[in-house]
Formats: C-alpha cells, sequence, structure tokens
C-alpha cells in the first residue's frame, strides 16, 4: 500500500446512518488484514457509538480518568479476529477474540491497545479497566442491547469518580443509552447492507 492510499477501507464519513471515520491506524490494519466490508461496517457501527460514549462521560464525568483514543481504536478494531473467523461474522463463536489479539500483536499493536479484541466479551474479569467497559458497552448498544451487569460496572466507575450516588448515575446512563440504542435499526441496516466478502 502507499502513502497516497490511506484509508482505502472507511476513507469518509457516512450521513446515514452518521458515522465518522475510522482512526487512520485502524483503517489501514483492517486493509492490511483483508477485513470483509460487512467486518469494517460493524466496526465503524460500534467506533461511532464509542465515540458517543467517550464524549458523553468527558462532559458527565470529566473526574473519570481513562484513555479515550485506546477507547476508540479498541472499538474499530475489537472484531478484527472475524477476518480470519469469517463464520463468526454471521454466527456465533468466540474464536475470533484471541486470534483478533494476536493479529493484531503481528501487526505491531502495542499490548494494551491490542487487548480489546480479546477483552470486549469479559468484562467481569478481574482488573477490567474503563476502556474496556466502554468498548463492552459500545459493542453491545450500537444494535440497542441492554446488559445490565456491564451498565452496573459502567455506572460504578462513574459514581466512584465523582461522589454521585448510584442511582443517579444510572438514571443518567440509561436516559443516554436509550437515545444511542435509537439509531440501532439504521446501524444494524447499514452493516448488513455489506458483503460478508471482499470482491
Amino acid at each position: 500500500m502507499t502513502a497516497e492510499s490511506t484509508e482505502p477501507i472507511a476513507p469518509d464519513g457516512t450521513a446515514d446512518p452518521p458515522l465518522r471515520p475510522l482512526p487512520e491506524r485502524a483503517a489501514l490494519l483492517l486493509d492490511r488484514v483483508d477485513a470483509p466490508p460487512r467486518l469494517v461496517a460493524h466496526l465503524r457501527a460500534v467506533h461511532e457509538v464509542a465515540a458517543t460514549l467517550v464524549e458523553w462521560v468527558r462532559l458527565r464525568c470529566p473526574g473519570l480518568e481513562f484513555d479515550a483514543e485506546a477507547v476508540l481504536f479498541g472499538a474499530a478494531t475489537h472484531d478484527i479476529g472475524k477476518a480470519v473467523h469469517v463464520a463468526e461474522l454471521s454466527g456465533p463463536g468466540a474464536e475470533h477474540e484471541e486470534a483478533g489479539r494476536e493479529l493484531l500483536l503481528r501487526h505491531g499493536v502495542e499490548p494494551g491497545l491490542a487487548r480489546f479484541a480479546a477483552t470486549h466479551s469479559s468484562w467481569t474479569v478481574p482488573g477490567t479497566g474503563v476502556e474496556d467497559l466502554l468498548v463492552s458497552l459500545a459493542d453491545k448498544i450500537w444494535k440497542g442491547k441492554r446488559v445490565p451487569e456491564l451498565e452496573d460496572l459502567v455506572v460504578a466507575r462513574l459514581a466512584g469518580a465523582d461522589g454521585r450516588e448510584a442511582w443517579e448515575w444510572f438514571m443518567e446512563l440509561d436516559e443516554a443509552l436509550t437515545g444511542i440504542g435509537d439509531g440501532a435499526d439504521r446501524r444494524l441496516a447499514y452493516q448488513m447492507s455489506h458483503p460478508l466478502t471482499r470482491r
């Protein structure tokens, strides 16, 4: 790939649904691993939701320290292992998780960023960081799926950062996630409009 051809997979934002471009490094990696279009569409949808969550947390809870760039990169690459385990794009399976982490490491991604490929479905593991929780939450709410256990963990982090009661944070987060979930049908339709294989 030449320097002139940056971001060939996801060069621009989209209007319907509104999705911002993937981080350049993530887009280049997806191109290198020959990621299927449907996978890229999924990652763009999750990345958009993660960006919305990052903005919301920064605005509502500035005392919560986290690495926003890591969240965005993690959301943009969390399912990259499905470029190897393509059947998991349209069916169940978890082989893509560790495969994705290993794939990212082989392509020079730092372990701290590669981890999201393996942790996005394991938010109860001891030592799970705020960044991991936000990537996991984005990976659920992009399609309108609510996971109370995961949301409770996010609420606990928010409450711990500013001292407000957990119930207050629950109400605020619930409102935010409901709003994000309202765009789920458009995001799902966008993902499904892309083929499972690259031509």
